[in-house]
């Protein structure tokens, strides 16, 4: 189709993207993006740590400006101005102007909806009390610091342990005040599997976060006899008040889709626009990117909504790209991302084990724990890693990595891997950059693959920190294998200890007729040991993450 006008409904990541690539395959065509809001171009990602004051200045939360835009793409961008229809017979938008109220029809040839995704806001008893916030714009944020003003000595309750209500706890102690957190899963970060959220949990106690898990909230109340609360007491299900004087709402979002729905475009499953490859909809004239789209998962096929700014980004261009007669494609979405938390950094890429298990999928997971960078040079600090893949090919399908250092490189690296469909085995050859600061000669993606190549092998079986609590004395032996003075700051109940060292020695001590489940600190010992049993014809299993995992799952 020969394209004249484009319209863009949203700007920011999705269609700040598709409206500046557009511009680079036309110089031509009329480009207007309407937007809302009073900025078109904003970094969302970085307003909690405007609010804590990391990033010190508002300016430079403003990525680009009308002007900026016009300046260096010749783009017709309007602020304040809300599309609250789309006629696609005739292929306009109605727009109406914030300050003046006026109201226009504007045409297009082809329109992209990037309308992005509204907090949710669930219809509990006090939630619009004055005082209560969401994180979305920069009006948000101004309007809470506006609301703390210079006071030090005061109590937020943030409800959501999402990306957003971890950095904004992480940021409201930044700024001096008390916080808790409630969640009302058992676990924050709810893309991780438990037993590496639970890093999370000790990190945000560690900070005098107060966490309430597996509690949500009833109501918003107002203050009893005895209570201060500036904003409300959030009244948990148990029954436990917490007063705040200030609230962040941080309980997830949800495609904005109103304007699709009364247009007539087709809506998925999960409440997000469906797309195709090439981010167009149901109407060959309107193209979606964005938060408000729904998109297929990179391992499990299934239909997913992911709020990220990346995938965002990635979706504008395709669009662009199709509407001008471009060969694009986007295909799926790994939901790769990666959380500050005070000292320690999280992230993710690819399916969780609770979401392969819950699609059905067979997947074996391995935990390790290696240093940073090389043991010997200063500074080194374990990461929490835990890698999924298929047990009969060995594909890469997920991991997740917990730690103070050298967590983004290694989370990148097997995203990277998992998009190119490698397996375990690829992972054991690949060849990364080594110096002692940096890493070391086996680097920790590496020892991951071999790791999973043991078991995919047969070299080692494994058991999980979960199964620990449900073993049965009767036909299983459970063995440490670690030094003493490792073993008097901490053991699993139950077990029998064999320092590695003397293992040869005392076999005599272990019956053949029960299954040797063993375990060390981090699991490389008790694979040493697991390989030297299995050879004189004991059936034994590796405790995968070791002591390490099943202390981080207690909690």
């Amino acid at each position: 189709m020969s394209i004249q006008r484009l319209v863009i409904v949203g700007g920011v990541a999705g269609g700040a993207s598709a409206a500046a690539r557009a511009r680079r395959l036309s110089e031509d065509a009329e480009i207007v993006v309407l937007e809302r809001g009073p900025h078109v171009s904003f970094a969302n990602c970085g307003l909690p740590y405007f609010v804590g004051g990391e990033i010190a200045q508002r300016e430079d939360l403003l990525l680009q400006t009308p002007a900026s835009l016009r300046a260096r793409f010749n783009l017709d961008v309007r602020v304040g101005s809300e599309v609250v229809s789309i006629d696609r017979t005739k292929k306009a938008v109605r727009v109406r102007e914030a300050q003046t109220g006026r109201e226009y029809d504007q045409p297009y040839d082809a329109l992209v909806l990037s309308t992005g995704a509204a907090p949710l806001r669930p219809p509990l008893p006090g939630i619009d009390r004055p005082g209560h916030f969401t994180v979305r714009n920069v009006p948000d944020v101004d309007a809470i610091l506006a609301w703390l003003g210079d006071t030090k000595d005061a109590r937020a309750v943030v409800v959501g342990g999402g990306y957003i209500g971890l950095e904004m706890a992480e940021q409201l102690r930044r700024r001096g005040l008390g916080v808790a957190l409630v969640e009302a899963l058992p676990q924050v970060m709810a893309p991780l599997d438990p037993e590496m959220a639970a890093w999370l949990h000790q990190e945000l106690r560690a900070n005098a976060v107060e966490l309430h898990l597996g509690d949500p909230v009833a109501a918003f109340d107002l203050p009893q006899d005895g209570e201060h609360a500036r904003a409300s007491v959030v009244v948990l299900r148990s029954g436990q008040r917490l007063p705040a004087d200030l609230v962040v709402l941080g309980l997830g979002v949800r495609p904005e889709t109103a304007l699709a729905r009364q247009a007539g475009l087709e809506i998925g499953s999960l409440g997000g626009l469906r797309v195709n490859e090439s981010m167009q909809t149901s109407d060959p004239h309107i193209w979606a990117v964005g938060d408000a789209v729904e998109v297929r998962d990179a391992v499990t096929g299934a239909w997913s909504l992911v709020p990220l700014a990346g995938p965002a980004n990635r979706q504008g261009r395709v669009a662009a790209d199709a509407i001008f007669g471009r060969a694009a494609r986007y295909t799926a979405t790994q939901g790769t991302a990666i959380l500050r938390l005070f000292t320690l950094s999280a992230g993710c890429t690819g399916a969780s084990e609770k979401s392969l298990r819950k699609a059905g999928l067979p997947c074996q997971a391995i935990h390790l724990h290696p240093a940073s960078h090389a043991g010997y040079y200063p500074g080194a600090s374990p990461i929490a890693l835990k890698v999924l893949f298929a047990p009969d090919t060995g594909r890469l399908l997920g991991a997740q990595a917990v730690g103070r250092d050298g967590v983004d490189k290694r989370l990148d690296v097997l995203a990277t891997a998992l998009r190119a469909g490698l397996t375990v085995d690829d992972l054991a050859e690949l060849e990364l950059s080594y110096a002692p600061p940096f890493g070391s000669a086996k680097d920790p993606v590496n020892l991951a693959g071999m790791a999973a190549q043991n078991a995919l092998r047969g070299e080692v079986r494994l058991a999980q920190w979960s199964e620990v609590a449900s073993l049965d004395a009767n036909t299983t032996l459970l063995v440490d294998v670690r030094t003493d003075e490792e073993r008097q700051k901490g053991f699993i109940p139950g077990s029998t200890h064999i320092p590695l060292h003397q293992l040869r020695a005392r076999l005599g001590e272990l019956p053949k007729d029960k299954e040797i489940v063993v375990f060390c600190q981090s699991g490389q010992r008790s694979y040493f040991a697991s390989r030297l049993l299995a050879q004189r014809g004991y059936r034994v299993r590796n405790l995968t993450g070791s002591f390490r995992t099943w202390k981080a799952a207690q909690g």
